[in-house]
């Protein structure tokens, strides 16, 4: 069956799924931080998501390829501290009634057919939940999928740009794919900027740069969004703080990228974030970016042209003069066990 016919063979998307089914198958304080918008210019994370069911014009009865697709759990590795590290190799594989490559190349071509943003979120859906397993990953790097996907990072319909996002995200666990998705990073990075804080856009895009952040082969990708992150860091809720640090934590693993991250502009309220009150899971994650950090050791000459620069992050956690020292040791006090134990890392 070819694709260019798909709609014609099936009259529309409905009757399309009927049949696979039954065979079985922004924010102000980073621009005042900043400036500008965004240009282009081992403690290790991962992400996989496989997002709900959102009932559009597209029907999910039981038994359809859509309800085999959308209600399958993705197993995630739990971390040590602040450690998450899936790999599609870690994944438990698990057949949702298998579906078959022809299936696979339908979806794509109705993806790019369809007038409908009701129904392009349903497919992207299918397709992102199909992502999760490796079979799949492979399949849709084959057709094409992962660039025809990520042509829908600019779609008008912001839950049709999230979509895009999860699938893209589930598709970043196999390593090969992350080789097409890197020249998507700056695109991301747009998304993220211009989102508005706190939305499932922002959430989607920062699990996908975690993603292409496990190694450190796309981190020279990432130099320029250290100010970006830093400056979601403060403004956002506990969820997205997560996000974040998910990235930033990656990122100050890799000691080639201590120079960027240690220069870049930052908030003098990010310190005020080591605190009690702080949720303990930003908290670890926080005091593990932070431990990084402190591995650092610059030379003398390098410590002193940081400490001339008033608003880089070296000077707000690093110098002298920062308040972190005093903010850790308040934390000694913490009634998490993991936590102290992770401040006093921190501090040794």
């Amino acid at each position: 069956m070819g694709d260019g016919n798909v709609i014609s063979k099936f009259g529309n998307l409905k009757a399309f799924l009927g049949i696979v089914a039954g065979a079985g198958a922004s924010y102000g304080i980073y621009k005042l931080v900043s400036g500008t918008s965004f240009k282009k210019n081992k403690s290790i994370t991962s992400e996989s998501s496989v997002p709900k069911v959102t009932h559009g014009s597209i029907s999910s009865q039981p038994g359809s390829l859509l309800a085999k697709v959308s209600e399958l759990d993705v197993v995630r590795a739990g971390g040590s501290k602040a450690v998450d590290f899936v790999q599609s190799s870690d994944m438990v594989f698990k057949s949702p009634g298998s579906l078959e490559p022809q299936h696979l190349k339908m979806l794509l071509s109705l993806l790019q057919t369809t007038p409908s943003p009701s129904d392009r979120v349903q497919i992207l859906i299918t397709l992102g939940n199909t992502a999760a397993f490796t079979v799949n990953q492979d399949l849709i790097h084959e057709f094409g999928g992962i660039h025809i996907i990520a042509g829908f990072l600019s779609d008008p319909v912001p839950e049709v740009r999230v979509q895009t996002l999860n699938a893209l995200n589930n598709l970043s666990l196999n390593l090969r794919n992350q080789e097409e998705l890197k020249v998507y990073v700056v695109k991301v990075l747009e998304l993220i900027e211009m989102s508005p804080v706190n939305s499932d856009l922002q959430i989607a895009a920062l699990r996908l740069l975690t993603n292409l952040s496990v190694t450190d082969k796309h981190h020279h990708m990432l130099r320029g969004s250290i100010t970006l992150l830093l400056s979601l860091l403060v403004v956002s809720n506990h969820l997205l703080q997560i996000q974040v640090l998910k990235v930033l934590v990656n990122l100050s693993s890799n000691p080639e990228m201590m120079d960027d991250i240690v220069q870049a502009q930052a908030p003098a309220s990010v310190v005020l974030l080591f605190d009690v009150r702080t949720s303990s899971t930003v908290l670890l994650r926080l005091l593990t970016f932070a431990g990084n950090l402190k591995a650092w050791r610059p030379s003398a000459q390098v410590a002193e042209a940081l400490r001339r620069r008033q608003d880089c992050l070296y000077r707000v956690l690093l110098d002298d003069s920062s308040q972190l020292h005093s903010r850790l040791i308040q934390l000694l006090s913490h009634p998490d066990g993991e936590l102290r134990a992770q401040v006093a890392w921190v501090l040794s």
